[in-house]
């Protein structure tokens, strides 16, 4: 079904766990795509003794390159990147494929809903603790609840687990590397989705991944994302997220997200963001 890639540094312990999550709750055959960032934890050598295809780098090269790297060598019709620090749960991706004959066409952008531990607002997850790290988490009590988390789908895709068909990945050129390491990456693969004409960026509510929230970013030097977003579309991720992705918002029978009404609150916004440009 699906061609998978996870880009992981120094972070074998939660790694293991998604593969043995993605083994035991797919519900599909996929092709697991691994890129190993430095490895000297031992990821190089576990991910070479369980046979998966993987491309390595000596050192940590960040999201964007890692993922176009890996990505490179996907063989299935539809991509999906995913976090090392995720565990799937059961049916995750069968979810996924029932939403594909629904689409209108082949360009459009699906995400997994993802089960936190802690609430940072986000409105797009669900919020319940099975653990903060691999030594505390309950795998057989998220899997027993999971049924229960299920939520209706939303609109605004962007974050990990996501989905699109390889010929789009392919042809947007994968993570723009201007971005690198990584921060607003995900947004900015969005919005270049949406200049290609994607008006379907679904969230599906019975997709789920536990996320741990345990991030690299704080390991590196990090480029200022939202201020690249801003100099490079013209708006910021707030108003893309806000007027166009229409993010959090629940979907309903809704595929495509509508242009972007044309009204007062938009054109303020519009301008703001023209200011901020200038002095940022």
């Amino acid at each position: 079904m699906f061609s998978i890639i996870i880009p992981t540094w120094n972070n074998l312990a939660h790694l293991q766990l998604c593969v043995e999550s993605l083994r035991r709750h797919s519900t599909y055959e996929h092709q697991l795509l691994i890129h190993v960032n430095d490895g000297a934890d031992g990821t190089l050598e576990w991910v070479k003794l369980q046979g998966l295809e993987y491309t390595a780098s000596p050192t940590n090269i960040g999201i964007c390159h890692a993922v176009n790297w890996v990505g490179a060598r996907a063989a299935r019709d539809y991509v999906v990147y995913m976090n090392d620090d995720m565990y799937c749960c059961p049916g995750w991706d069968e979810a996924l494929a029932r939403r594909i004959p629904k689409m209108p066409s082949n360009l459009f952008m699906l995400s997994g809903t993802m089960i936190e531990p802690v609430d940072s607002g986000n409105p797009c997850v669900v919020v319940r603790n099975f653990g903060r790290d691999v030594a505390t988490f309950d795998a057989a009590a998220l899997v027993d609840a999971a049924p229960s988390l299920v939520r209706p789908d939303w609109l605004g895709a962007t974050w990990p687990p996501t989905l699109v068909h390889r010929e789009w990945w392919e042809r947007l050129g994968g993570y723009s590397s201007e971005l690198s390491p990584g921060m607003s990456s995900d947004n900015d693969f969005s919005r270049k989705m949406w200049d290609a004409g994607c008006r379907t960026f679904l969230g599906v509510g019975d997709s789920l991944v536990y996320h741990f929230q345990q991030k690299s970013t704080g390991k590196v030097v990090k480029n200022d994302g939202r201020r690249q977003f801003l100099h490079k579309w013209g708006i910021t991720q707030a108003t893309f997220d806000r007027y166009y992705l229409r993010r959090g918002k629940p979907a309903g029978d809704t595929l495509a997200v509508p242009e972007p009404e044309q009204n007062s609150k938009f054109r303020r916004a519009m301008l703001k963001c023209r200011i901020k440009r200038v002095f940022s």
